[in-house]
């Protein structure tokens, strides 16, 4: 992994809120749910999350800038080890090698012998895992009822989210224990997941209330009707009653979604449109005009629009 100040592209002099505002502008353009199947993007993203790992947690970004660890949190070799056999003769040569390359020589052979001095009894130091950020696009009826997602997680693994009913747009999901692993032996951290919901083609939603706006017939408005109403959970029957008009709205309750915090259901509210057949024929036509002559209303003026 290259420098983990340009891997998410800022200035080693980056505040906190920099790198926050970095690391999630490229964990959205990067991750995998996106890129399906772009093994490039998907190392990327992989690396965007290991750069904000260390550089998020004050003490392990000091260290970084220190040269203490590396850009995987990890040790760095201690080079006094290596320097005092490298040192012990011939100005700084043993037997040919330089303390480089003698310290190269020894981590090889003893897997990086002498890490963690500084830290003390070559131990790598506890951190918990820094956390992770991901969105999840849902439809209105998921969001609603409540539905499970699939997601890619940061390692490659995939993991399915419970999203309860009620969602709300933009509603943030924790996945305890789902986010980068910790160093040391430590916990991982958590994903979070927020959420973002499709519009629906009919329905609209208003806290935990469904609103409805249903055509009915000329026929069914004036003589009432039972009619089929959809609702989140499936059609119901409703009374039209005799004289409906446009914007009469009647409510089916219990239809809506759940409340979060009380647990109780909403109410679906139907809004009615009087709609006339598309092509009125001529016996409509003839008695409207016929009732016309001796019912004449203006709604505009009772409407005060006059």
């Amino acid at each position: 992994m290259s420098d983990l100040y340009s891997t998410l592209g800022v200035s080693r002099t980056a505040t906190a809120d920099e790198l926050k505002r970095a690391y999630r502008k490229l964990a959205k353009e990067l991750h995998p749910d996106l890129n399906p199947g772009d093994k490039t993007v998907e190392q990327r993203f992989k690396e965007v999350n290991q750069a904000y790992s260390v550089l998020s947690d004050p003490e392990t970004r000091k260290r970084y800038d220190a040269g203490e660890i590396d850009s995987s949190g990890q040790e760095r070799p201690s080079r006094g080890f290596y320097r005092s056999y490298a040192d012990a003769g011939m100005g700084g040569k043993y037997h040919g090698f330089d303390a480089e390359a003698a310290e190269d020589i020894f981590s090889d052979l003893f897997g990086g012998f002498g890490r963690g001095r500084r830290a003390g009894a070559g131990r790598t130091p506890r951190q918990r895992g820094a956390d992770v950020s991901y969105t999840v696009r849902i439809d209105f009826l998921e969001a609603v009822n409540g539905a499970r997602k699939r997601i890619q997680l940061a390692d490659g693994k995939t993991v399915d989210v419970n999203i309860p009913a009620g969602t709300r747009e933009a509603q943030t999901l924790r996945l305890k224990g789902q986010g980068l692993p910790g160093l040391g032996g430590a916990d991982a951290g958590d994903a979070y997941v927020e959420v973002h919901i499709e519009p629906h083609r009919f329905f609209t939603r208003k806290d935990s209330d469904i609103h409805l706006e249903l055509p009915v017939s000329l026929q069914e408005a004036v003589l009432g009707a039972s009619i089929s109403v959809p609702t989140v959970s499936g059609p119901v029957s409703m009374k039209v009653p005799a004289g409906a008009n446009s914007g009469t709205t009647l409510r089916l309750k219990g239809r809506g979604t759940v409340d979060q915090k009380t647990g109780e259901r909403g109410d679906q509210y139907v809004k009615l449109k009087v709609v006339l057949p598309e092509k009125p024929d001529a016996e409509l036509t003839r008695f409207m005009e016929s009732w016309g002559k001796d019912h004449a209303y203006d709604p505009r003026k009772k409407a005060g629009l006059l």
